[in-house]
This record gives C-alpha cells, sequence and structure tokens, in this order.
C-alpha cells in the first residue's frame, strides 16, 4: 500500500443503527426501552439521525409513531428526501421482523457512540496539548472533565425497580442487626457523636460550622486519622488554609498525645520520643491524601474527587473551608457563589456516593447575640448551606472562662435526630476527647 496512513472509519454499526429505528417503527413502545439510553447525536450516520430526531419531536407532541407519521413529519420539515425518502424508511421498517431485542441494538449505538466521542475529545485534547499559551493544570482539567462527562454518559441512571435493590439493602440490615454496633455510616472515632449521628453517611453533605479558632479543623483531623488508621479507609483531605507540614505536625501531635509547641520549638522530651515514633509509624500506614493547594475552584475539587475515587483513595473527603473555595465565574454576589459551590458540593457527594465533609466560618451575627449558641440562621449569610447540608454540626464555647469544654451541637440531620454532645479539647495536642457528659 502506497499510503503510509490508512483512513480509518469511526466505530460504527449501521445494522444496529437500522435494527433500532426499524423496532421503534413497528412497535411504538420499543422507544420507551431506547429513550433514556440513546439520544439522536448517538446515530453515526446523518440520515438516521434525522429520523430519530424526526422520532423524538413525534414523542414530545404525543403523536402515534409508526411509519407513515414520521414520513409526514420529516416531509413536513423538508427533510425527507434528504434521510433517503419514503422508500428508505420502508426500507428499514420492514428490515426488523420484531421489536423484541431493541435494547440490544440500542446498547451497540451507545457503546460505538461513546466511542466516537473519546477519539473526538482525544483530539481535542491533543490540539489543547499543542496550545503552549494555555496553563497545563487548566488543560488537564479540561481533559479530565472531557472523559469524566463520557463515562458519566455510560453510566447514566435511570429508574429501578425496588426489587432489584432492595434485597441488598435488606442484607445490609440483617448485617447491622449481627454487628450491633449502633452505626451505619463511617465512624467519626467519637461514640456519642456516633450514636446520634449513626455515623457519616454515603451522599451526605456534612457541614462542620463554627467561629474562628474553636478547634475544626482539629476536630477533622481527629476524625481524618481514626477514619485512616482505625477503620482503615481511605480520606482525602483539602486543606485551602494549611499546609501539608503544619497538618502532619497536628496529627502527629494528636496522635502521640506530646504538645504541639515542643514539636514546633524541638524543644522534646526524652519520653516524647517513643510517643512520636509510634504516631509516625501509624500515620506512615495510613490512607490519608492531602491537597494543599491554596486556591482551588469548585471544578478542582470535582475534578481530583473524582480522580481520587477512581483510583480508591476516597472513602470519604474532608475540605477546610467553604469560604476559601472559588468558583469558576465571577459572581458579584459572594452569597450566590457560595450557594453554587454548596450546591456542586452535595452533588459531588451524591456521584461519588461518598461523605463530604465541608468545614465552614460562622457568620459574625452570632458573636452580637448575647446568647452566643449557634442556630441555623447563622448560615444563612453564607449562601444555601442550610438547604443543601445533610448534616450540620456547630462547635461551641458554652463558657468562655473554660474554652477547652467544647459543645458540638447537630443541628440538622436530614435523617436523624437533632442533639448535642460534650466534648474536652487539648489544645496542646490539638486533640477532642470524650467526657464522661458527652458519652
Amino acid at each position: 500500500m502506497a499510503d503510509n496512513e490508512i483512513k480509518r472509519l469511526p466505530p460504527q454499526s449501521l445494522e444496529a443503527e437500522q435494527s433500532v429505528l426499524g423496532a421503534i417503527l413497528i412497535d411504538e413502545s420499543a422507544i420507551l426501552k431506547v429513550l433514556e439510553l440513546l439520544r439522536p447525536e448517538d446515530f453515526y450516520r446523518p440520515e438516521h439521525r434525522e429520523i430519530m430526531k424526526a422520532i423524538f419531536a413525534l414523542t414530545t407532541e404525543n403523536v402515534p409513531i409508526d411509519m407513515v407519521s414520521v414520513i409526514d413529519k420529516l416531509k413536513s420539515e423538508g427533510k425527507l428526501d434528504a434521510v433517503g425518502g419514503a422508500t428508505y424508511i420502508a426500507q428499514i421498517t420492514a428490515s426488523v421482523p420484531n421489536a423484541a431485542n431493541v435494547e440490544y441494538y440500542a446498547k451497540i449505538v451507545k457503546t460505538k457512540a461513546l466511542l466516537r466521542e473519546l477519539i473526538s475529545a482525544g483530539a481535542e485534547i491533543s490540539e489543547l496539548g499543542f496550545n503552549e499559551s494555555m496553563d497545563v493544570d487548566e488543560i488537564l482539567n479540561i481533559a479530565e472533565q472531557k472523559i469524566f462527562n463520557i463515562s458519566q454518559r455510560k453510566t447514566q441512571s435511570f429508574f429501578v425497580k425496588v426489587k432489584e435493590f432492595l434485597k441488598e439493602h435488606f442484607e445490609e440490615i440483617e448485617n447491622r442487626y449481627k454487628r450491633k454496633v449502633g452505626i451505619s455510616g463511617i465512624s467519626s472515632g467519637f461514640t456519642s457523636l456516633d450514636k446520634l449521628t449513626s455515623g457519616f453517611q454515603n451522599s451526605d453533605l456534612i457541614i462542620i460550622a463554627a467561629r474562628p479558632s474553636i478547634g475544626k479543623t482539629s476536630l477533622a483531623l481527629n476524625i481524618t486519622t481514626h477514619i485512616a488508621i482505625k477503620e482503615e479507609m481511605p480520606v482525602g483531605f483539602f486543606s485551602l488554609e494549611m499546609s501539608k507540614e503544619q497538618l502532619v505536625e497536628r496529627m502527629l501531635s494528636a496522635q502521640a498525645k506530646v504538645d504541639m509547641m515542643r514539636i514546633k520549638t524541638g524543644f522534646l522530651r526524652d519520653e516524647d520520643w517513643p510517643k512520636l515514633t509510634e504516631a509516625y509509624s501509624a500515620l506512615s500506614e495510613a490512607p490519608i491524601f492531602i491537597d494543599d493547594s491554596p486556591d482551588l475552584t469548585l471544578n478542582d475539587i470535582r475534578t481530583k474527587s473524582r480522580r481520587l475515587k477512581i483510583e480508591g483513595h476516597a472513602a470519604i473527603i474532608f475540605v477546610d473551608y467553604l469560604q476559601l473555595i472559588r468558583s469558576e465565574q465571577k459572581i458579584e454576589n459572594r452569597v450566590l457563589e457560595i450557594s453554587q459551590i454548596t450546591r456542586g458540593l452535595k452533588n459531588l457527594a451524591r456521584e461519588l456516593d461518598i461523605p463530604i465533609v465541608v468545614l465552614s466560618q460562622l457568620s459574625r451575627a452570632v458573636e452580637k447575640r448575647e446568647d452566643k449558641k449557634p442556630m441555623l440562621s447563622d448560615l444563612r449569610e453564607s449562601g444555601s448551606i442550610e438547604q443543601d447540608a445533610d448534616v450540620v454540626i456547630f462547635l461551641h464555647v458554652p463558657d468562655e472562662e473554660r474554652r477547652d469544654e467544647i459543645e458540638l451541637i447537630v443541628a440538622k440531620q436530614r435523617n436523624g435526630p437533632q442533639g448535642s454532645v460534650h466534648m474536652q479539647f487539648f489544645p496542646e495536642y490539638t486533640k477532642f476527647g470524650e467526657t464522661a457528659e458527652g458519652m
């Protein structure tokens, strides 16, 4: 062969496309089996795309679908000759004996369409790679987004009959009964909190909110190390405020129960070293993944979380903290921007089917009240947090003279009770512990 390059046709199956269209034309109910699976754009042959568009239009108009109505629709739009005329439509109608296998043929059409989308995305990504004026991180984000969008098309969710998933869930209920651990989600490591929440549930957006310097990050890190070390589950941690080195020092201090200032200054005691060594060993093996990029957008968090999940490194994700996340679009109203971010994080929790725990600052309004106990209304200045969150937990210091006594207030729980637990905070170790009252 003279040419070094062989022009290849994109993936396609004209026979499967004809079979899908023919099945719909001889049995109107067949459209219901493929309506959510296929789009007109999934058909490779232009004529088939136009025929499918006509079928979709008739469905929207609630007009019976058969060979006559489709021909009439195409004729009224001036497209009948372009698709091969009434003769071609009659031909594909006659080529299918029955509509029994329409779903099978539709899946073939869908698979070929996804392969073509991958080829197209690959070409676009390749073109971006030659654009040296673009930031490489932006190119990577665009590339990942394109591929992920295609994968989402493949795993599109449809209505599922209860029977199809009830057995599996009933078995989970039986397992809970046998284990009698009292929680159905991921343990926080704090028995009193777990009793109230049943653990962190998949698909939930959990907000942990407080005024500055109450201990939000310390609590999140305590929970992170428990999940990774004791539960042996991978944790993703986005830190927009503190560096990974600062986080690691806090985790070492809490895990070893060695004074944070002694670690910072180097004035360690002989008895500190065995505890630090043991903590180092435990944390070294812990599946904790930290991203300390300081200027993340919602899309950055979405892209990185998807990657972490695909690689098997995310049973739960923490974000510290909400108000530091940027939106991709420039939005003048910060309340609307925060609303967009919280809605995006909730959607991400559902998409990845994992809990996402987001730390948040409380509005200053709480400081102006005589009773400084946080309320859900204190979140309202921060967009739609109250509406989007499944669980809202406040950190509250009831007595300013005893700032080591912290009350965790579960102010909202979509699928559980409200309540509060009392904790002891050891600031020298950045560690929380349970009090007898909290238990």
